[in-house]
Formats: C-alpha cells, structure tokens, sequence
C-alpha cells in the first residue's frame, strides 16, 4: 500500500504558526495534498494534547483519525519536534529532534517526563536544556516503541550536523545511543545524493518531511512508503530501509532551501563554497562571518567527490509545489486568490496534489489545465528548472519559465564577490 507520510510539522501552539494547524485544519489539507498519514506535532505541549485525546481516534494501531471525519482515509501519527540548547565537549550546542510514539498514552508519558525538566507549555516546540544523549534515553525509558529522528539534520543554527553549534558525527552527539538512529531528516536545503556522500550515514534511512506551520506548506516534502498502515508499519519501512517497503522521498529541489549556500543576509551576499573558503568564510562586503550552508557542511563532512551517486541516491522526486507551478505559469504572487481558485480546481478535476505532481499524464494533465501549467509540472518532472540557490535564512527560488536572476559580480580588495 502506497503511503504518503509527512510527518515532521507544528501546530497553532508553536510560534509563528497558522491557527489551522490542528486536527481539522491538518486533515482538510492532507485530503486536498494527497497526505496518508501526518504527524500531529507538538504532542508535548498540555493543551494540544488534551484537544488531541478530544479530536481523534485511534484507527489502526498507533494511528488516529479525525473523530468528525470517520470516513476520511487521512491518518494522524503522533509527532514533537523539541529543541534542545546545552553545553557539551566545550561548545554551546543547539539541535532540534523529531519525536515519534505510537499511543496517546505513551505521548502523555513522555510529556509528564519532559515537563518535570523545563517548561513545555510556552511553546508547541518545547526548548529544554537536556542533551542529546539524554533526551533520547528518556524517549526510550518512556516506551521502547517511540522513536527519535534527528531533525533537519544540516541546517546550520538548529541541527546535529549543523556548521553553527552541532556535531561532526552521531557518535560525538549521542554516545553510545547513536546506535538506537536509525534515520536523520535530510531537511529542505539537502537532498539523498549530497547525504550519501557522507559514508557514516551509509546504515541510517534518509526520509524527509515539509516541517509545516501553515496547512499549504504540507507535502513540500514527504516520505513515500509502501507498507502496512499502522504505527510499526512505518517504522519497520524506514527501519529496513529498502525500496521495496521505503521506493522514495518527495524532495525539495535543495536549492530552494534557506539554507543551500553560503551567505550574509545583512548584505544580500549569496556565495558558492567555493567562493567562501577563497574569503576565508568572512563576509566581502562587512568582514563578518558568513553563515556557512548545507552544501558547505556536507562538503566539509563528506568522504566521496561532489558528483557521487549510488542506487539509494536515486530514490527521489524532486518537485515544486503545485501552487508555486501556477503561480510561475501565472507569473503572479503564489498568495494570490488567483493561484488558489486555479489550485483548488485542479485537484477537484484529478483528486490530489501529489497526483497532479507524480502520477497524472501530462496529456491528460493538458486537457483540464491551463496548458502553461501542464507545461510546468513536464519540466518539472524532468527537472528543466532554473534555480536561484537559498542562503543564510532566505528561501532559494525555482522558476521554469522566468530566467534566473543574473548573479551580478563587484570587486572589493581585488576579490571577486557574488551579489544577489
């Protein structure tokens, strides 16, 4: 059974985010996205726990359904992303994990453990003070069932490999725990090819998810399974890992991640790692530090050249999102009314977004859309897209029918810099 899984995402409780982000909201966008299962987020926090013990039913075992919405084929799978903030080998070190468990009553466990050692009811996404090792071995004490997945696991403030305060190993994080991560999240700046040039990651799955605080951002990125529906169903496909039970990941195309390239965002500097080391990582314009990006820590990690690939890096699909397609067919805002009567119509003619985006011929495709937009998802499919890379914060751009920015160059002490 083909299983579309978003699972790393946050609810109306964390900062910054929609007030549709709970259960009604999340199951109303899933059905339009074509999501199987998504995850609750945030099931630490108390009030969003009690909504969730008040909102949905358990299913199939370890998932939940909406309880006003018994005939909708989404699922619920209870998921936290907690950020932890500590000093460890003499650095200050900021990581963020997901957090996976298969019952209501395993979460409710695990959030009283969590609130005897910080405060979890400020914010959806709990900011402790615990390590990585020990947060894991409370995960685990909890039920040996629930899960932790290194989130984002690149991006450089808030990451176990991040260049800014993480690790250069999931041994140097967790000890001997590491041998209990059986996957990281590649995040939206990185895709399978750039991890799999990391050998110490050869034995971890490789899944993704949108990490969502507003509804239309579901699905930007996913994980595509084929098991059994049930909470041990998907972990035993990323457990094994293997294209039979885990074909692909739904991918971002990393440059569209805030976090792709080099850069100073104060200064509108966007650089190659390349460039950055020929600068010393220093910014040209101020001569402050660079953020160093994900494609810069991959480089600094990896132990295979740049252009490496093996069967695993291929088990991907890099794509746009439907709304984004409109909008460049469109050349308008993707926020726009326009963009979202043409999306809401499209997926009413052929079911979901993930369909319009993966499965739909494009022929079939062209006799109901507008013919730029059937345009659009062709090229997307083969990957005829211009990019302008993400950097230090700022999302990168796809476009498939405007041309890319022109990077423009400028001399300051005899060094060529590239400016956006």
């Amino acid at each position: 059974m083909r299983l579309i899984c978003d699972l790393h995402i946050h609810s109306k409780y964390s900062r910054a985010c929609s007030p549709q982000m709970e259960p009604e909201g999340l199951e109303h966008w899933s059905r339009l996205k074509g999501i199987d299962i998504v995850g609750t987020g945030d099931f630490v926090h108390p009030a969003y726990q009690k909504q969730l013990r008040s909102e949905l039913a358990e299913a199939e075992p370890g998932l939940y359904r909406l309880k006003k919405a018994a005939g909708s084929p989404v699922r619920f799978l209870l998921s936290v992303e907690i950020s932890l903030i500590y000093k460890h080998a003499g650095k200050t070190r900021k990581v963020h994990h997901i957090v996976l468990a298969p019952s209501l009553e395993s979460a409710g466990r695990l959030s009283e453990e969590l609130g005897r050692r910080g405060n979890i009811a400020s914010d959806g996404r709990p900011i402790l003070g615990l390590s990585s090792a020990d947060l894991l071995d409370i995960v685990l004490s909890v039920d040996p069932r629930n899960a932790l997945i290194p989130a984002h696991a690149w991006t450089p403030w808030f990451s176990v490999f991040g260049s800014k305060s993480g690790y250069d190993s999931l041994e140097e994080c967790f000890g001997d725990g590491a041998k209990h991560i059986f996957a990281i999240e590649t995040g939206l700046s990185s895709d399978r090819p750039m991890n799999r040039r990391v050998g110490a990651l050869d034995r971890l799955a490789l899944i993704s998810n949108s990490d969502a605080h507003s509804p239309a951002k579901l699905g930007r990125e996913a994980s595509v399974l084929d098991t059994e529906r049930g909470y041990d169903g998907v972990l035993k496909a990323f457990r094994a890992n293997t294209p039979e039970l885990f074909p692909f990941t739904v991918e971002f195309f990393p440059e569209e991640g805030k976090y792709h390239y080099d850069g100073h965002r104060d200064c509108r500097v966007c650089l190659h790692p390349r460039e950055s080391r020929d600068l010393k990582d220093k910014c040209p314009v101020c001569g402050k530090g660079l953020t160093l990006g994900v494609m810069h820590r991959v480089e600094d990690l990896a132990d295979r050249p740049w252009d490496f690939k093996n069967e695993d890096s291929a088990r991907q699909r890099s794509l746009v999102p439907l709304e984004e397609l409109i909008a460049d067919a469109f050349d308008c805002g993707v926020n726009t009314q326009k963009v979202r009567e043409a999306y809401l119509k499209l997926v009413a003619e052929f079911g979901t977004e993930f369909a319009i985006l993966l499965d739909v011929p494009v022929a079939d495709l062209a006799l109901k859309a507008p013919p730029k937009v059937a345009e659009a998802v062709a090229r997307m499919r083969s990957g005829e897209v211009r990019l302008d890379p993400g950097y230090d914060g700022e999302f990168g751009v796809v476009r498939i029918f405007k041309e890319r920015k022109e990077r423009k160059f400028a001399v300051k002490g005899g060094v060529q810099m590239g400016l956006l």
